[in-house]
């Protein structure tokens, strides 16, 4: 009996039906063993031993493998073909040694691109051993992730209440987001002008020319920046003697957009379908492992997550094929279409996505899947038959017309794009975040050289220059992919942990950044400014690359990386948050034009004010945290008195219970303690520099814009007892004394 192992029951379901008696297929239901959330998991001091730890759930799973592998003669690792596949087959294989389960068996890995009987068979016939360069790039990223967050998250729980983590590539996307935001914030409108004159031919067709010159001056989009300017104009135009100064027609062709990569999947679905990313994976993940059809398991899309855009030759003959059929030999490109990716990573060598069979038509599969299932995989059908088709031929014209005022001479132009033959565009047809001005279908009537134009109305119209529009997830998958920052397999949970960690939310399907996001964007670029480069993040990634191409020891990069990683932390290990200006000044509203665009709303408040911690307000804003039982004072025996720096407003409920059981709330150094062992907490929201972690949760959550609130500590309300309470002179800050 061989032992096959694969990631999920779905795929070891059907894969079982291929590979038939002789072999039972297991499925390890992902990763079965993890570095424990705890410090030490990772240790540096001992050239980065790393602890793991099987759950119980995936201890059950591997007590069935190992079971299994009594009697059996073989262990085939059929994990899937990227790093994360590999890194699963070792960890069963290590797992396997450990308990001893493995005798003298053989152990093999084998890949496949698609879950389809052709490909799980050859696959069974070119077996290799586990490679070791991929699961050193997986330790290191690993290694990378987990030494970052344990040691940068407490940083922040202690600077930054409300702060949850902080990760090596999470926060460099959030930057993203904050700086587009910032952009916005700071974006001053500026008005200018357009003027575009309806003409007619002698023959009486219409069209539009728009004001490029006049005078021997070109004029750009912004050049007539007011009213007057644009009534001149108007005026003069309205007497011109207009005629066609020149007309030239130019031949184009559009080639077809390449077949699928996660990215571009994930944006296009994003596009197209409303698709989050996390979603598109998850559907893909379906289709990749396959449907029963006509009492067969079909997988029907290749591995889901690559930077590959090449596709196999038996596809691209599938294809040619059946647009000739289809759509004709016009269609079918004299020599196959060959694309070649500009990404430089180990994940290049996987196909691009695509159907397993091109000849699956959409129709074919609808009445097996459902409607999510169904719309993703036509989009992914209809790509890759496209990327095969005919480029489209088109006509761009351009008529040059002139204007003659007495001796001003103004010049328009007028611009049209015909389609001559559509080609690929009659299957597909790409989208985009931003679409410019698009000229197709626009035809330019018959007209020549020379001759006169009738003028049949000027207008003259105002516009306003618009902010940068907010990231959507597609734009910012994209941008993310640009600057190199994270791979494939972790564009979706990036953008889940942002909007599960509550630092961006989703607004009119835009990425609108928290305050807090925004908070803890402004701290890391305070005292971590290299941690959240773009430039540093990339480079980071193609260090990976270069140990998943056995370019580089994996444990070389972890000990350069900790050695200035420690020192950066090390710096700031006693600093205060106010002992450094994060922002010097208030970030500036959006304007009243963008908040109220398509794009989503700015923030409806402006981001929170980030002062310098010496700017003191004696008007602190009222708390949000709603008030429970505000009136009734606390009793606690054993509690020492503290002074809690009392903001007005009364206190909440979390806090009450932190300070009832916490005896450990920091005093104010100007406080002398009282000798009762009783005190009495009154109902002021106490907002305090408390080091019990529990009342810093309370201070986030019931001051939103914390970094943004000066606070004055007032004098401590009297006990009811017969000594008075203790009283504090001190006045700081929230962001000063956190």
């Amino acid at each position: 009996m061989n032992i096959v192992v694969v990631e999920s029951p779905a795929k070891a379901k059907t894969i079982n039906k291929y590979l038939g008696a002789g072999y039972e297929v297991l499925a390890s239901f992902g990763h079965v063993r993890d570095l424990p959330a705890k410090d030490g998991s990772v240790d540096p001091e001992a050239n980065f031993r790393m602890i793991w730890e099987v759950d119980d759930k995936s201890e059950k799973r591997l007590n069935d493998i190992v079971r299994a592998m009594k009697g059996a003669s073989k262990l085939i690792l059929a994990t899937d073909p990227d790093r994360e596949g590999e890194a699963i087959s070792w960890h069963v294989l290590e797992v396997l040694k450990e308990k001893k389960a493995l005798n003298k068996q053989t152990v093999e890995r084998v890949v496949f691109n698609a879950i389809t009987k052709q490909a799980v068979l050859e696959a069974m016939k070119n077996p290799r051993n586990i490679d070791g360069a991929l699961v050193d790039a997986y330790l290191a990223r690993r290694a990378l992730d987990y030494l970052v967050g344990f040691t940068l998250s407490p940083v922040l729980w202690r600077k930054l209440p409300g702060a949850r983590s902080a990760g090596r590539v999470q926060s460099v996307a959030l930057r993203l987001v904050c700086d587009r935001e910032l952009e916005i914030e700071k974006f001053v409108p500026r008005e200018y002008w357009s003027l575009v004159a309806t003409l007619a031919t002698p023959r009486g067709d219409t069209f539009d020319a728009r004001l490029v010159g006049a005078d021997g001056r070109k004029i750009q989009r912004l050049d007539i920046g007011t009213g007057a300017e644009a009534e001149a104009f108007k005026q003069a135009l309205e007497t011109a003697a207009f005629a066609v100064a020149a007309i030239e027609a130019k031949p184009g062709r559009r080639n077809p957009p390449p077949p699928f990569t996660t990215s571009t999947l994930q944006q296009e679905a994003s596009r197209k379908l409303g698709f989050a990313p996390a979603h598109t994976m998850r559907v893909a993940q379906r289709l990749y492992e396959g449907i029963e059809a006509d009492g067969e398991t079909i997988g029907l899309i290749t591995y889901m997550r690559t930077d590959g855009v090449d596709i196999a030759e038996e596809a691209i003959t599938a294809a040619r094929r059946l647009i000739g059929s289809e759509y004709g030999d016009r269609y079918v490109p004299d020599a196959p279409r060959r694309y070649l990716t500009k990404a430089k990573n180990a994940q290049e060598a996987h196909e691009a996505i695509r159907p397993t069979d091109p000849a699956r038509r959409p129709r074919d599969v609808r009445s097996y899947l459902d409607s999510d299932q169904a719309r993703l995989y036509e989009l992914i059908w209809l790509r890759t038959v496209a990327s095969q088709m005919e480029s489209a031929e088109l006509e761009r014209t351009t008529a040059d017309i002139t204007a003659k005022v007495d001796s001003r001479l103004i010049e328009l132009r007028a611009t049209g794009t015909v389609i001559k033959f559509d080609g690929f565009l009659t299957l597909y047809h790409e989208d985009m975040d931003e679409p410019a001005e698009d000229e197709e279908g626009r035809r330019l009537p018959e007209m020549s050289a020379g001759e006169a134009l009738d003028k049949r109305a000027i207008a003259a119209d105002q516009h306003f220059t618009e902010p940068p529009p907010r990231y959507s997830e597609a734009s910012l998958v994209k941008r993310m992919e640009e600057l190199g920052i994270g791979r494939p397999s972790t564009y979706a949970s990036i953008l889940q942990v942002l909007k599960d960690r509550g630092y961006v939310r989703i607004d009119k399907k835009r990425l609108v950044p928290e305050d807090k996001g925004r908070v803890l964007t402004a701290f890391l670029e305070s005292f971590f400014a290299r941690y959240v480069e773009y430039d540093f993040t990339a480079g980071l990634e193609e260090q990976l690359d270069r140990i998943s191409n056995n370019e580089l020891a994996w444990r070389d990069l972890l000990r350069d990386f900790w050695r200035e990683f420690t020192n950066a932390v090390g710096d700031i290990k006693d600093l205060r948050v106010a002992q450094a200006p994060i922002h010097a000044s208030a970030r500036p509203a959006a304007p009243a034009s963008y908040r109220s665009s398509s794009a989503g709303s700015a923030a409806s408040s402006a981001a929170p004010t980030i002062r310098n911690a010496a700017i003191r307000d004696s008007s602190p804003p009222a708390p949000t945290a709603r008030p429970t039982r505000s009136s009734a004072p606390i009793r606690r025996p054993g509690l020492r008195s503290r002074c809690a720096r009392a903001a007005s407003g009364p206190i909440c409920s979390s806090a009450r219970r932190s300070m009832a059981r916490s005896p450990s709330a920091q005093a104010c150094p100007k406080a002398s303690p009282l000798t009762t062992s009783t005190s009495i907490v009154r109902s002021d929201c106490c907002r305090c520099r408390a080091k019990s972690a529990s009342i810093r949760t309370m201070a986030s959550r019931s001051w939103p814009a914390l970094a943004a609130s000066v606070l004055t500590c007032r004098t401590a309300r009297p006990t009811p007892t017969s000594r008075p309470a203790t009283t504090c002179s001190l006045s700081g800050s929230i962001g000063q004394s956190l």
